[in-house]
Order: C-alpha cells, then structure tokens, then sequence
C-alpha cells in the first residue's frame, strides 16, 4: 500500500481554494492542509460589513460569463450570482464618454477609433513580437494622439485588468484580447465608437462566506491566523515553520500566495526562482468605501440610475488614473438600499501627496477604508516572469500558482490552482465543460508547459513542439532582461 501523500496549499485565497478542492476530490490519494495568514479565506476577494446591517466585497467585485471554471464551482457548492450589464462612465466634462451613448469625445477620435481597429488586428497577428512592447509604445508608433490614449486606451485598460497607473507599459499583447479573442472578449469593437455594447456580467455573492464554504466542505485541514516564516526544501520533503516555531513536514508544497511572500519564505529560492517571482512587482492601493454623493459629482459624471463604473484622469497629468465604482448599481445586497455606496480607488501610494483627492472625501461618509496590494501588468511581467514558470513548477517538491503567474482576474487564479493540482495527480475536475477545459488546457500549456492529457492528441503535439521554442524564449527573456538591467 502507498501512503497518501502530504500536501501544504499556503494561502486561502482563489487560487488556494481551487487546488484544495480539487485535491479533495482524492482523499485516497492526499492529506491536504491549508494555512493562511489571515483570520478569514478568500485573499485579495474580501467582504465587510458596514453601518446599516449591510455587507460589501471588495477586492474583486465579479466576473464576465467565460469565467466557466469558476461558475462551475461555485453552482457545485449552491452559489448563484447575479447578472449586471456594464455601464461605464469614463472621464469629466469635455473628456466624459460612454459605453452606451454617443459623446463629443468619440466623435472628435472617430477617425482614430477607426484606425485602432487595425492596429488592434496587427498585434493580434504577431503576438509573439507585441507581447514585449508596452502599449504607449504602440500609440506613438502608430500616430496616436495623447487624448486618444489617456482618455480612451488606458482607461478602458486599467478598468478590465486593473492595472493603475502602470496602464502605459502594458504588453499591447494583452490590450489586443480585450477585443479579438474569441472566448474573453468583452465587446465587440466599434469601429466608430470603440465601445456601444453593455455585456452581460455578473457580481459575486458574500466573498468571505464563499470561500469558508467551498474550503470547509471540501473536506480539507484549514489553519486560519497561521503564517509561515521559513521554508526549507530536501530532497524527500519540505519542511515548513510557523510563526510560533512550530516545524511539519510534507511531501509537497503548492504556494497560492504573491510572489513577494514566496521569496521571503524560501530559503535558497533557485536561479529562475529569484528570476521570475523577483520581477513581478507590486504597488499599494487604498479602497476606500464611502457614500459622499458631493465627491463623486465633483470628479466624475455620474447618472446614479445606471452607471456602476466610474473611470477618470488627473487633470494635470492625464496619464495617471482613479477609479470608483457605484456599489448600489452591482451588488446585489445593495441594489434596494436607496442608498449610493462607492468604492474608489486610489492607485500607487507612492502618488498619494501629488495625485490622490482621497482628503477631499468628507470624514463622516468613510463607511470602510482598506489596502490592496496589487501586482503590475507591464510588458516586462509577460517578458521576464511569464515564459520562466514553466521552469519552476515542481522543482524541490515546490508549485506555484495565483493570478500572478499570468493574468490578474481571479478565473486565472482559480485555474491556476486546478493546474497545479492536476500536475500533483489530481484530474482536472471539470473536462466536460468544453470552454472551462480549453481555458484550462491553454493555462496548462502556459504556464507548466504540459498538456492536460499525454497521448496521440493534439495538444501533446502542440506541448512537444512549443517545448524547444519555449526555451529559447526564455533564453531571449533572460539576455533581454540582462541588457534591460545593464541600461538601467
């Protein structure tokens, strides 16, 4: 008889919660434990009660209907969520347009919005080349002006991936998606208007109670309040020490918390260790949740029937970016409070004494405020970080998973998880969905550089030939990032 094997799953978050459960599907097969550092699940997704015997999520506030894997999941468990359609408010006064109404500003860019179409073909095309190259780089390339893109581009950027004000060096790559992939594309581009639909969404449920649901049924060992502070890697097992100074051991160790924890944690982290996760960086921001009606009609336009975000630029510097979303218009619990609860977002508290208006806030309409760590999606991400995780996964009995291995939306965090799983010998649950399974193979192919299923098929073809590509790659990554640090 073979002993089951020991698993650590370190964080508790989306990524986390979709490897326990998916090795709780095997309980012949492991012993899974949990530890997180906070007191509640759920990582970057949290909820909070606020005055008036109400809750908000925060963190992440939903999804698009393509988010299959983590929909399937959550209807296993008996969550429903809730269908919204977008409605965005971007920019104040002369700069102010829409996605459902015709504005002086889209009629001024009409021609460029007509011409960003094409560009937007041409990166799809050659990818592999545009993947390096940020998105202002692209604008000015191609004769964009700076209304074009502090008023249009980056806004609507910053809005789907959640990259502030490191909008500009985003991989173009990424920007091109929005638009031409067939499976995760929001909108169909206007070739007149650049937005005119209202896509269906949807908003989660109570985030916290989600996940201590998911995780608690799974069946799992969960240590809530149990940070690590050292990891040491031999060659039969890992041992792992808490922050009372407690040591346990396991055969595996799967890390679904951000890169910046995995490098402290380690002790002596590998070449392409230090490589990958030492590039990935991170910035603060502050969510602050409020119901000051007087704030957000001074910053933004806004039309408190319909609109649900809200995205505007520093008058003085248009290149830098603020965010706030009308509560009352998504979530569901809210939607018959008649009451208007915001969040906004300030981005990279290294801006806050020039750029952040969050003093401007009156004191007694603050319902919460909280920090966020966020990481960037430059084009250096996609260049020095996202070619080399292949070359990490499983290497001194060592995983690693979380949206920073790819894309910051918490399907990828959820898949991420469901991969490393699968690679420790625990099937991809949910095969029968056939868009969940395509977006699982893609990330498996990715970011562990296997195919789903070994055999006489298609994507071991593809596995086996992208393999020797893949190296050079990350060959050309490692000397392009050597150049990048010797310029620097």
């Amino acid at each position: 008889m073979t002993s089951k094997k020991r698993v650590l799953i370190v964080g508790a978050g989306a990524a986390g919660t979709a490897a326990a459960y998916s090795l709780s599907k095997h309980p012949e097969k492991f012993q899974v434990e949990v530890w997180e550092k906070l007191s509640v699940p759920g990582g970057v997704a949290c909820s909070s009660n606020i005055k008036g015997d109400a809750f908000v999520n925060y963190g992440v506030q939903g999804g698009t209907p393509s988010y299959r894997n983590t929909l399937i999941m959550m209807k296993e468990f008996g969550f429903k969520t809730s269908p919204v359609h977008m409605m965005i408010s971007f920019g104040k006064g002369k700069t102010h347009w829409t996605n459902y109404a015709k504005s002086p500003l889209t009629e001024k860019l009409k021609n460029e919005i007509k011409h960003f179409e094409d560009v937007l073909k041409k990166i799809n095309r050659f990818e592999f080349f545009y993947i390096f190259v940020p998105m202002y780089k692209v604008l000015k390339w191609n004769g964009f002006s700076e209304d074009f893109a502090n008023e249009m581009v980056f806004p609507l950027t910053a809005l789907f991936f959640g990259t502030g004000n490191r909008t500009p060096y985003v991989s173009a790559a990424i920007m091109a998606r929005v638009f031409l992939d067939e499976d995760l594309r929001l909108f169909d581009y206007d070739s007149e208007l650049l937005l005119s639909q209202s896509p269906e969404m949807f908003a989660f449920p109570k985030l916290e109670q989600m996940y201590e649901t998911i995780l608690r049924k799974s069946g799992v060992k969960i240590c809530l309040n149990r940070p690590i502070t050292s990891v040491k890697r031999y060659g039969t097992h890992v041992s792992v020490i808490d922050q009372d100074g407690k040591t346990a051991t396991f055969d595996e160790i799967l890390f679904a918390c951000d890169a910046e924890t995995v490098l402290k944690l380690l002790e002596n982290p590998t070449f392409f260790e230090r490589k990958a996760l030492g590039n990935v960086k991170y910035y603060n921001d502050l969510i602050l949740t409020h119901e000051d009606d007087n704030y957000m009609n001074k910053h933004y336009e806004v039309n408190k029937d319909k609109d649900q975000y809200f995205v505007r630029t520093d008058p003085t510097d248009p290149a830098k970016i603020e965010m706030s979303f009308n509560l009352s218009n998504y979530q569901p619990q809210l939607k018959n409070s008649n009451r208007n609860i915001y969040q906004t977002i300030y981005l990279d508290d290294n801006l806050r004494e020039k750029y952040w208006t969050v003093d401007e806030v009156k004191k007694d309409k603050v319902l919460l405020e909280t920090w966020w760590r966020q990481f960037s999606h430059s084009w250096t991400h996609f260049a020095f970080t996202v070619p080399l995780m292949r070359y990490l996964q499983g290497k001194k009995h060592t995983w690693f998973c979380g949206a920073y291995t790819l894309i910051n939306t918490h399907e990828i965090a959820m898949i991420s998880g469901l991969a490393a799983a699968h690679r420790l010998g625990a099937p991809y649950p949910f095969h029968h969905d056939p868009l969940a399974a395509k977006q699982f193979d893609q990330y498996l192919l990715t970011i562990h550089g296997k195919p789903r299923n070994f055999g006489c098929n298609k994507m071991t073809l593809l596995s086996c030939i992208l393999a020797p590509l893949m190296a050079l790659f990350a060959l050309f990554s490692l000397l392009l990032r050597f150049c990048f640090n010797r310029k620097s």
